[in-house]
C-alpha cells in the first residue's frame, strides 16, 4: 500500500529552506526555485544543495556532468555502464553526495523535452537507490517527487508536447531533434523507484568493504523489469521461477540456499544463522542466486545461511502474512493453537513457513546442536524477526512482541509436523 507522501507545498518549502541558490549573468540575477529544478543542457558552477564540505563541493559539479553524460546530454567517451559505475561509486564512498546525485536527478528529469534522456534519468536513479538511500531528511521530498510521476504518463507527454511548442533556444532544438527516442514508460521507472525507496531506507542499500562493481549495475538495471527475487513477493518469486521450474511448488531461491548450508555442513557448524557470512561474500552469492546460479566455489555455509535469512527478512509480505499477526503472538504459549495458526495460511505461506521449520527441525535435533550450540530457543530467536514483523512503533510494544514472536516459532520448531516437506521442492 502506497503511503501518501508530503504535498507540494512542503517539497516547496523544503526546497527554499535546503537548495543552495545559483545566479547567473554579469548581475549575478538569482535564479528562481523552479529553474534551478528544471532541466539543464549546460554546467553548474557549485553544488544543488548546501554545504560547507570542499570535497563535496567540488565533486558534485563533476558528479553533474556525469549525470548528463549518462542521460546522453553530454558526450563522453565512457560507456553508460562506466558512466554508472563511477557516479554510483562516488556516492556509495562519499554519503554526503547521495542527496545531492537524488537533487541532481530530480532537476534533470523536470522540463526534460528529450524522452530518451528523461528515461535514462530515472534509470540511473533506479540505478542508484539499488546502492544507497537518500537521508532521512531528503527521503519525503524524493518520496514525493517519484510519487508524482506513478500514473502521469500522458501528462508527461503533453507537458513535453507543451515545452516543445514553446521558443526555445536553438541548441535546444537541435538537442530534441536528434535524440528523441520512445523507452519505458516514466511511470515504470516510477513505481520501480518507489518501491525501492521504501526498502532501501529500511535496508540502507549496499552494504560490505568492496565497492560497486560494473555487474551489480547491470543487475540494478535490468531489475527494473525483471523484479529481484529478494524483495518481491511470494507469489512474484513462483510466477518468475514458472517457465524454469513449473512444477516446483517451493521457492527455487528457498531450497537451493536450504540445501547449500546442509551440504556445507551447516548442521555441524558452530553459531550457524548467529554467525553473519562475509558481508562481501553474501552479496556476490546473491548476485548469482538472482541470475538462478548457485557457484560451486562455495566453502563457508555461513555465507548461503546469511542469504537465506535475508531472503526471508526482505520478502515484501513476511512468511506469516501480517492479518495472522495478531493471532500468532496471542498462542506463543499453547502448541495446538501455533499449529492451528499455520494451517490458516494461504497454501503458498503454509508450505514455505512449514519447509523453513522442518529445515530448522534438523538443526534442533540434539546430535546437531551439541556442535553447533544453536539450540532450539537459540533458533527461535534469530529465525523469528525474518519470519514474523511487527508493526508497532513502540519500543515496549516491540520489546514485548519479540518475546511472544521467539516463542511461537519455538512452538512450530517443536511442535509442528512437517513430514510430508521432505523431498518437496
Amino acid at each position: 500500500t502506497l503511503r501518501k507522501p508530503i504535498s507540494q507545498s512542503s517539497m516547496a518549502d523544503w526546497a527554499s529552506k535546503n537548495l543552495n541558490m545559483h545566479t547567473q549573468g554579469i548581475f549575478r540575477r538569482r535564479i528562481s526555485i523552479s529553474n534551478m529544478l528544471s532541466w539543464n543542457g549546460g554546467s553548474i558552477k557549485k553544488p544543488m544543495l548546501i554545504t560547507s564540505n570542499r570535497t563535496i563541493k567540488k565533486e558534485a559539479c563533476e558528479m553533474f556532468k556525469l549525470v548528463q553524460s549518462y542521460m546522453g546530454d553530454r558526450q563522453t567517451r565512457m560507456d553508460r555502464n562506466h558512466v554508472a559505475l563511477v557516479t554510483v561509486t562516488k556516492c556509495w564512498s562519499t554519503q554526503g553526495l547521495r542527496d545531492e546525485l537524488y537533487i541532481q536527478l530530480i532537476r534533470q528529469t523536470t522540463d526534460n523535452t528529450c524522452y530518451r534522456s528523461l528515461a535514462w534519468g530515472w534509470e540511473l536513479m533506479a540505478i542508484s537507490l539499488a546502492f544507497f538511500s537518500p537521508s532521512p531528511k531528503f527521503q519525503s521530498y524524493l518520496e514525493g517527487y517519484i510519487y508524482r510521476h506513478l500514473d502521469s504518463d500522458e501528462k508527461i507527454a503533453r507537458h513535453i508536447k507543451d515545452l516543445k511548442n514553446k521558443k526555445i533556444t536553438k541548441s535546444r532544438k537541435k538537442r530534441k531533434e536528434n535524440t528523441e527516442d520512445e523507452g519505458l514508460p516514466i511511470s515504470t521507472y516510477a513505481k520501480y523507484c518507489y518501491r525501492k525507496l521504501q526498502k532501501v531506507a529500511v535496508t540502507g542499500g549496499k552494504k560490505g568493504l568492496r565497492k560497486p562493481t560494473v555487474e551489480e549495475i547491470t543487475h540494478a538495471r535490468n531489475a527494473i523489469l525483471t523484479p529481484s527475487l529478494f524483495g518481491s513477493s511470494l507469489e512474484e518469486i513462483m510466477q518468475r521461477q514458472q517457465d524454469m521450474y513449473p512444477g516446483n511448488k517451493l521457492p527455487w531461491v528457498q531450497t537451493q540456499l536450504s540445501q547449500q548450508v546442509l551440504a556445507l555442513g551447516g548442521e555441524q557448524t558452530e553459531g550457524i544463522f548467529r554467525i553473519p557470512g562475509d558481508i562481501d561474500e553474501v552479496n556476490a552469492l546473491k548476485l548469482q542466486v538472482d541470475q538462478w546460479k548457485i557457484p560451486n566455489s562455495l566453502s563457508d555455509p555461513n555465507i548461503p545461511a546469511s542469504l537465506l535469512k535475508l531472503w526471508y527478512r526482505e520478502l515484501e509480505e513476511p512468511v506469516i502474512p501480517q492479518q495472522f499477526y495478531k493471532q500468532c503472538i496471542s498462542n506463543y504459549e499453547n502448541p495446538d493453537a501455533a499449529v492451528a495458526v499455520v494451517q490458516l495460511l494461504p497454501e503458498l505461506n503454509r508450505l514455505v513457513l512449514c519447509y523453513l521449520i522442518h529445515f530448522l527441525q534438523i538443526f534442533a535435533q540434539p546430535s546437531n546442536v551439541g556442535r553447533t550450540k544453536m539450540d532450539v530457543n537459540n533458533l527461535a530467536m534469530v529465525m523469528a524477526p525474518n519470519c514474523l514483523r511487527c508493526q508497532s512503533d513502540d519500543p515496549r510494544v516491540i520489546f514485548e512482541n519479540t518475546r511472544k514472536e521467539m516463542s511461537f516459532l519455538r512452538m512450530l520448531i517443536v511442535h509442528l509436523d512437517t513430514s510430508f516437506v521432505k523431498g518437496l521442492v
